[in-house]
């Protein structure tokens, strides 16, 4: 009688359920890997997600078989996984996460004892080769933890310390939005110091009681963006509907309070009041006119409003001050035929001078080619009588229009505060560009010429001096969208008064403040053509060598994601689009705008200490898209009477140009940046030398939808400031906390948690040598945190020493 024999199972016979359930799991991220890399292949991308994918289809297979084989197969995608990570991404944990945060689980999963044990007999899987991978995986994860590749380590020069700024202003206030008409954002008070400011804590807190009605009477871009200033005893204040409030700077008690019964709706592009400013009669003060200045508000503060006005009140007492304008109030929108409401706006304070106010404005953007005028005017700072107007897109630039007469439809706007220097007589203003920002075939070419441009107008006139453009023929919203920055710099000339002009690409245009000449050389360079049909483009474009864009074109592999799927989706989408470094035209195709709208820059501009001769700057890196939507069906060619959107993202119609257009963030299937991160991050910069010297990422995912604090660098909108004690402060970040650095080396030294999105820049004070960093925490709405209605100060623990 013969023996029996004992032959292997048929395949997948002796898999038990664990085993068929693990390869139906490897399946499931097989096939989109196959599908979808497949499609990033034929657009040219990365071949690794298909051949991964067909790897995994296979390995699929075999785990079914219950062949030993599977094991190290798996182990084989892993290690080529992290060769091809490494090789694309280099040793940072947040771009080598995404690339294995599917496959190292999923190997984990695949050792788990029930899975092994479901193996038929005879063929237990070879174990060891996936441990090693796995192990070097999860090893090279934990090593690149201890390492950000994107940081920069260094000291910037010179040391904290006492100074006195000779500008005519008590060491313990903050008189205008940059502290002063310089926007240096810089303080000269010590008491704070990185020795100490770990132990702030909050001294005071004041709701104003304004919260935004989202989605009813205001719009998405509803935010409390409030920068307070304050003179002698008093802080001012105002919130979203631009109500103002007097506080008492030592308690946060309320003083007085202003409501100017704002009349606004949801079709606004903007709600929301960047701050108040402030002007003192000095001694025997006359007008513009000559005369003496009136008695009554010796001290006053000037609020503008979203539906253009200008309001004079009291300082001490908030009472309008009735000899100003039309007992008190300035109509803006006299002359410039504002046909809707919202369509030509005041969101940041004016600038004011001696004996002048100079009041700009924010024009709808991207709705049509026939809005508002951006005419910049400067009133007599006493009686509101308007004194001299800059229309930048008419003939005659100072020519004020008769009485049945109207400035120049559509002419070139500036939104963001501007800077001046009393000294040399002249008010610095920053451009932006006519309406619609993204199409410019039919802008004239007076509409062209200032456009984009840091602008110098006579204080007394308004005449121009000079202009410096910034960008060419601007298709990309690329604003000039910060208040310039003064300061006396060392050069190799000696030292030379320069003004530093922040820009959305990144770079930081840095004139000689009496002429417009750079002083550190910004080269015209070539750029991409080819633009959409109907558009012309300009051939060059100036970059400053002094600049934080970064050194590099994108290429997919800077695509990112919470998982590998949606990694390789933000590659294909990448793919899909129009991209070829700065400057690439807005097409039909979609085209990939990096830096976005938003900028590396905002309106948060940057501070500098100008006895260290250093910067401290808070770019963000957010690419947007832009698509160009042909005229047709659903697209007409001229308003009919919808509101428009009340918002600056979406499809915005662009009315009278050829196009429509969509633009949006550029945002992964789960809504997240599809760039790699850091998408913030703080720099300091020595102005001397123009080099960075630190640079680290800044803020968390905290309130980003993921509730882990993980210190990835998050966009933000506002702006640093810094003290002469040696400690930078911002309050911008997406994720709800004020933070203090050291400004020599840049580290994080102390943070405070906000009770909503703190979307603003801070200012610091003293009373009776104790000083305060204030902040507002009251959230923005398009930029999706939480809205609230607070103004926090923050305190050493009893403690007063002299500044």
């Amino acid at each position: 009688m013969s023996s029996p024999t004992i032959q292997d199972p048929l395949p997948g016979k002796g898999a038990g359920l664990p085993l068929r359930l693990a390869s139906i799991l490897v399946l499931l991220v097989a096939i989109p890997l196959v599908l979808g890399g497949g499609w990033l292949v034929a657009l040219g991308g990365s071949a690794y997600y298909v051949i991964t994918g067909v790897v995994l289809l296979v390995n699929a297979v075999l785990l079914w078989r219950s062949c030993k084989w599977a094991y190290p197969l798996f182990a084989a995608v892993i290690l080529g996984t992290m060769v091809w990570a490494i090789g694309e991404a280099g040793i940072d944990f947040w771009r080598l996460a995404p690339r294995g945060d599917v496959l190292v689980p999923l190997g984990i999963v695949l050792l788990l004892p029930w899975v092994v044990r479901a193996h038929a007999a005879g063929r237990a899987p070879m174990r060891w080769p996936l441990v090693v991978a796995l192990v070097a995986a999860v090893g090279t994860l934990a090593c690149s933890l201890t390492a950000d590749r994107v940081s920069i380590n260094g000291s910037l020069p010179g040391a904290p310390g006492a100074v006195d700024l000779a500008d005519g202003i008590s060491p313990e206030d903050w008189t205008a939005y940059g502290r002063t008409n310089a926007g240096l954002r810089f303080s000269p008070l010590t008491q704070i110091s990185p020795d100490n400011v770990s132990n702030l804590k909050v001294a005071w807190t004041f709701r104003t009681g304004d919260l935004p009605a989202l989605g009813k009477a205001d719009p998405v871009e509803s935010t409390f963006e409030v920068t307070p200033i304050k003179v002698g005893n008093l802080v001012y204040l105002c919130s979203a509907h631009q109500i103002a409030f007097a506080l008492d700077a030592a308690t946060g008690k309320q003083v007085w309070k202003f409501d100017p019964k704002l009349v606004d709706d949801n079709s606004f592009q903007h709600l929301t009041c960047r701050g108040l400013s402030y002007h003192e009669n000095v001694a025997n003060a006359l007008d513009t006119t000559g005369k003496p200045a009136p008695a009554e508000c010796a001290k006053r503060v000037i609020l503008p409003t979203n539906d253009g006005r200008v309001i004079a009140l009291d300082a001490l007492t908030g009472k309008l001050c009735h000899s100003f304008g039309a007992n008190g109030t300035i109509d803006l929108n006299k002359q410039i035929n504002l046909v809707r409401g919202g369509f030509y706006e005041v969101t940041s304070p004016p600038v004011v001078t001696r004996n002048m106010i100079i009041v700009n404005g924010a024009v709808i953007d991207n709705y049509s080619t026939n809005e508002p005028s951006g005419v910049v005017r400067g009133y007599d700072v006493y009686t509101g009588r308007l004194v001299w107007a800059w229309d930048s897109g008419a003939r005659d630039e100072n020519r004020i229009p008769g009485p049945n007469e109207t400035y120049t439809r559509n002419s070139p706007n500036s939104w963001i505060t501007a800077s001046a220097d009393e000294k040399l007589g002249l008010v610095y203003i920053p451009m932006g560009v006519s309406s619609p920002d993204i199409f410019g075939g039919n802008r004239s070419a007076l509409n062209e010429r200032y456009a984009t441009s840091l602008v110098a107008l006579d204080i007394a006139t308004g005449k121009r001096v000079w202009n410096y453009q910034t960008v060419h023929h601007d298709l990309w919203d690329m604003d000039v969208p910060s208040q310039p920055t003064l300061a006396d710099i060392q050069t190799a000339h000696g030292i030379v008064p320069a003004i530093y002009a922040p820009a959305k690409t990144g770079n930081i245009f840095v004139l000689d403040r009496r002429t417009g000449k750079p002083i550190v050389p910004a080269p015209e360079r070539a750029v991409l053509q080819g633009g959409a049909p109907g558009e012309w483009l300009s051939k060059t474009q100036p970059f400053s060598e002094l600049t934080l864009r970064p050194a590099e074109n994108l290429t997919d592999a800077n695509m990112w994601g919470a998982t590998m799927f949606d990694q390789m989706a933000c590659r294909i989408m990448f793919k899909r689009l129009r991209y070829d470094g700065p400057f690439t035209p807005p097409s039909l195709q979609g085209t990939l705008v990096f830096p976005g709208n938003l900028g590396m820059f905002e309106w948060g501009g940057i501070s500098i200490d100008p006895r260290r001769q250093i910067a401290v700057a808070n770019p963000m890196n957010i690419p947007f898209v832009s698509r160009l939507i042909p005229r047709g069906p659903g697209n007409p060619a001229q308003p009919n009477n919808a509101h428009p959107a009340g918002t600056e993202t979406g499809v915005q119609p662009m009315y009278g140009s050829p196009y429509g257009v969509e633009l949006n963030a550029f945002l992964s299937p789960l809504g997240l940046p599809c760039m790699q991160p850091p998408w913030g991050y703080v720099t300091g910069i020595d102005l001397k030398t123009n080099k960075v010297i630190w640079k680290h990422r800044v803020g968390t995912t905290r309130d980003n939808g993921v509730p882990l604090p993980l210190r990835i660098g998050v966009p933000m909108l506002g702006g640093t400031i810094t003290t002469a004690g040696g400690v930078s402060f911002l309050t911008a970040t997406q994720d709800n906390f004020i933070r203090g650095f050291d400004v020599t080396t840049g580290k994080m030294l102390w943070e405070s948690r906000l009770p909503a999105g703190g979307q603003s820049t801070p200012m610091t004070y003293a009373v009776n040598g104790k000083q305060f960093v204030v902040t507002a925490a009251g959230g923005h709405g398009s930029f999706g945190t939480k809205i609230g209605d607070y103004i926090i100060a923050y305190a050493l623990p009893d403690q007063k020493t002299a500044h």
